[in-house]
């Protein structure tokens, strides 16, 4: 067993740990010279500190990107398949030294985070594999003497803006399709995970992609709107590609409107998990361990609102308390934890504000529900795997996303109660239900009002999958056939004259 206290980080390749930003090539530091320290969740200690950009780096970086778009988007999509191709390899062969990085300022168990390394370079392949197939169509004569045809381009230059949850795997699906459809990149990372995004560029580099192609600017909380509203008002940049919060989401998609550029935004959830009186209750609660405790809750398809139909919800109740109770809370560097702290003290903040105001409410706990700190805990942001029982509507977390590891039970009678449940919130990322009757299968299914549903299954991401949301959680999708056209455009060409 590894020891459970925060330990250093110590790398294979310290030259992974990057503290500058990447523009045109070279690692620079922020213009005014700004630092921005970096901590590490479990002891909510500084240790390091990167550029604090500001919208000069941020312009200079779509000078960059700007300049380096032509030869790149002229490349063949072969060519640039290759890159991508070296550039997978890379990942996985650096996945430990990436996933101490990740764990370190951002908190998740190991295991957890060399999985994260392993998703993440799966979408650098597939869309390495896609580059070859962005195929046109020929349209069939209508007129005598002319031909049609329409084929897909670059968009143009492409900004990408990536939430601290996921630090390698939400850039990654965004600058492999980016970089597979022809276009060139400037990017930046939330304030609290700056180093995963920086590493992996770092690896880019070392894969020989052309200076300019990928760039990148860390910058603090106080800093991001000002690099962001660069991008915003630049008419260079053609889109937005965002994961996070949907009241940002809407700010960009309102200040792009001035350029009118493409959008993709991949924003908040509200995850209902249904569990109906025919589901497996162990393979249930099988799939609710697996979704709603992957990073320790901090996820956007984690589930939020768990609905369980009357006949089993005590039994499912106490087969849930056992499960979560049983879980294992420490920091990265103890082998058998299973849950990390939380990002900062924000989140802790507002999980026990959920907490404090269900039970307030009526809600009676069943496992967890208070902040942790022991010998293994030993920090400031760790909250204990919750399940809340006798969840209603009233409660806060009913109608906000927790992001931590609580789990609310909502009972239900029927069918249509627990469809108009689930529907009623304003977003529509995931769902998920457990049952075994295949007609109740295909009637829950066409009714959820989400963009992904999860059918007797809690892991439901793939590199092979359309993700993204309806509603208030969003447009465009990433991964799958279709995540590269969110890349690109469509030209009609029309030749005349032969005949």
């Amino acid at each position: 067993m590894t020891s459970p206290r925060s330990a250093s980080l110590v790398l294979k390749r310290p030259e992974l740990l990057r503290t500058q930003n990447f523009i045109g090539g070279a690692w620079l530091p922020a213009l005014d010279g700004a630092l921005l320290p970096v901590s590490n969740p479990a002891d909510g200690k500084d240790f390091i500190e990167v550029a604090d950009s500001s919208a000069a780096d941020a312009k200079a970086a779509t000078d960059a990107a700007s300049a380096a778009l032509p030869a790149w988007k002229a490349r063949s999509p072969r060519e640039r398949a290759q890159l991508l191709k070296r550039w997978h390899k890379l990942v996985l062969d650096n996945v430990d030294d990436l996933a101490q990085i990740i764990s370190q300022e951002q908190g998740k168990p190991l295991y957890e985070a060399r999985g994260e390394v392993g998703y993440g370079a799966s979408y650098i392949e597939w869309f390495a594999e896609e580059a070859v197939r962005s195929y046109g169509d020929i349209i069939p004569d209508l007129i005598p003497g002319k031909r049609m045809t329409a084929v897909k381009e670059a968009v143009g230059v492409v900004a990408a803006i990536t939430p601290w949850n996921f630090p390698l795997a939400m850039i990654a699906r965004k600058f492999a399709p980016a970089l597979a459809a022809g276009c060139t990149v400037v990017a930046k990372p939330a304030e609290d995970t700056p180093l995963t995004a920086l590493a992996l560029v770092r690896l880019a580099e070392e894969a020989g992609f052309p200076a300019g192609v990928l760039n990148i600017v860390s910058a603090s909380r106080a800093h991001t709107p000002a690099v962001v509203d660069s991008w915003l008002a630049d008419s260079r940049v053609r889109k937005i590609t965002f994961t996070g919060s949907t009241p940002v989401g809407k700010h960009l998609a309102r200040e792009s409107a001035g350029t009118l550029k493409k959008l993709s935004l991949e924003l908040g959830g509200n995850a209902p998990f249904i569990v109906f009186d025919d589901a497996d209750l162990d393979l249930a609660v099988d799939g609710l361990m697996a979704a709603k405790f992957r990073n320790g809750g901090q996820t956007c398809v984690c589930p939020n609102r768990v609905y369980v139909q009357d006949a089993v919800y005590e039994a499912f109740a106490a087969k849930l308390a056992a499960r979560v109770a049983a879980l294992a809370v420490g920091p990265a560097t103890w082998s058998e934890s299973r849950i990390g702290p939380m990002i900062n003290a924000r989140a802790v903040d507002k999980i026990d504000r959920h907490v404090q105001d269900a039970v307030q409410r009526g809600a009676v706990k069943l496992a967890g529900g208070e902040r942790l700190r022991n010998e293994i805990a030993d920090g400031p942001f760790y909250y204990a795997p919750t399940v809340l029982g006798d969840a209603d509507e009233h409660m806060e977390l009913f109608a906000e996303e927790t992001f931590g590891p609580v789990v609310p039970l909502f009972r239900f009678k029927d069918e249509a109660e627990a469809i108009r449940k689930a529907n009623d919130t304003p977003f529509g990322l995931a769902a998920y239900f457990y049952a075994r009757d295949a007609a109740r299968i295909w009637r829950v299914s066409g009714q959820l009002e989400t963009g992904i549903v999860g059918i007797n299954e809690g892991a439901i991401a793939s590199e092979a999958a359309p993700f993204g949301g309806v509603k208030e959680s969003g447009y465009g999708r990433e991964g799958s056939r279709h995540g590269l056209d969110d890349y690109m455009h469509i030209k009609y060409m029309c030749q005349g004259g032969l005949q």
